[in-house]
């Protein structure tokens, strides 16, 4: 029925999503979930959720949740923005601050949404070659463009910038918003909140779904000057006054308020990663030095593509993507040790 087609559908290559398989036995090391569940205290909130209140339209403002990221980062509650899930403040942000007639500028191997919302949305934009090592060269982001987005760490290398380095494309560009995008900062990195007092073309976006195990509910943030956020809400507003409903406004509250169980679980991961990247070195493997919930690696003797499927086979899913610089890569989600211990062992049969 394409026919009904408007002309921007026909257009769209949309984003492709990490496969999720429905596998009697299954190793799922392809998404980037937190291996372990949320804080008790989330599931304790979402139970106390009463009937009364899924009744009525949730808080269109998210109060409460805002005035916790406030309080957490040292910002006033103006300063933060709620939406549904990162993808989809992300999504408001380049309909609200980065949609001019000079092109967005992001790395060329990176979150591979943002030239789908640029075609979406015809912002123009222009992908700016990483080092050789794969890690970010602020002098390509000098000169005339309409904001510049770069996760941080980045996707899916899993590499690190540093402050210094955010600091020098905020002051190169004081005439346009530098987005960054903290999806994973939580497992390694040092947040860009900080220097929101700083600059006022600042814009940090960061998720509950990774380090707070809330990939579920679709809880996203952004943090920044308070004229970035009323654009953001200006959006928000023409487009769904209610993105975030009570179960999520609730359980975000509380998986906030347990830094206990967030400090413990993110060292659980951070140290798996590191063990399983000593291992897969070990064996050969070429890893990037990660600052997220993965690792990006590559085998100097075989194939990702024949790496995946017999990984596959095996029913330990992990991520390839047929892209350039990156398609003799794996990316490879952290998960619990028991299954980063097989993800190895299904290696060492691969490898002989």
């Amino acid at each position: 029925m394409s026919r009904f087609w408007s002309d921007i559908v026909k257009q769209l290559t949309p984003y492709v999503p990490g496969e999720q398989p429905r596998l009697s036995r299954l190793v799922k090391l392809n998404t980037n979930e937190h291996p372990y569940p949320p804080s008790p205290k989330v599931i304790e909130a979402i139970a106390a959720v009463s009937g009364d209140e899924l009744r009525r339209y949730p808080d269109p403002e998210s109060t409460a949740l805002r005035e916790a990221f406030a309080r957490r980062n040292g910002l006033q509650a103006e300063q933060v923005f709620i939406g549904n899930g990162s993808d989809e403040v992300l999504a408001h942000a380049f309909q609200a601050l980065l949609r001019h007639k000079l092109p967005l500028l992001f790395p060329d191997v990176t979150y591979s949404f943002y030239p789908v919302w640029c075609e979406l949305y015809g912002v123009p934009w222009r992908a700016v070659p990483l080092a050789p090592d794969y890690t970010v060269d602020p002098a390509g982001y000098r000169g005339g463009n309409g904001g510049i987005i770069i996760p941080n760490p980045n996707a899916p290398t899993g590499i690190l910038m540093s402050l210094d380095t955010i600091r020098l494309l905020l002051g190169q560009n004081p005439d346009s918003v530098v987005l960054i995008d903290e999806a994973y900062i939580d497992f390694g990195g040092e947040s860009a909140v900080s220097l929101i007092p700083e600059y006022d073309n600042l814009l940090v976006v960061q998720t509950l779904s990774k380090s707070r195990s809330l990939a579920g509910l679709r809880v996203g943030v952004a943090m920044g000057h308070a004229g970035l956020i009323d654009g953001l809400q200006r959006v928000k507003n023409s487009f769904n006054s209610y993105p975030l409903d009570v179960v999520a406004q609730h359980a975000a509250v509380a998986a906030l308020a347990d830094e206990a169980w967030f400090e413990a679980a993110r060292q659980r991961v951070i140290a798996s990663r590191e063990r399983l990247r000593t291992a897969m070195i070990g064996m050969g493997f070429e890893v990037l030095p990660s600052a997220a919930n993965f690792v990006l690696a590559r085998h100097p003797a075989r194939a990702a593509r024949e790496l995946f499927a017999g990984l596959r086979a095996q029913g330990i899913i992990v991520r390839y993507f047929d892209l350039p610089r990156i398609d003799e890569y794996l990316r490879i989600s952290i998960g619990t040790q028991e299954q980063c211990d097989e993800l190895l062992a299904g290696l060492v049969q691969l490898l002989g």
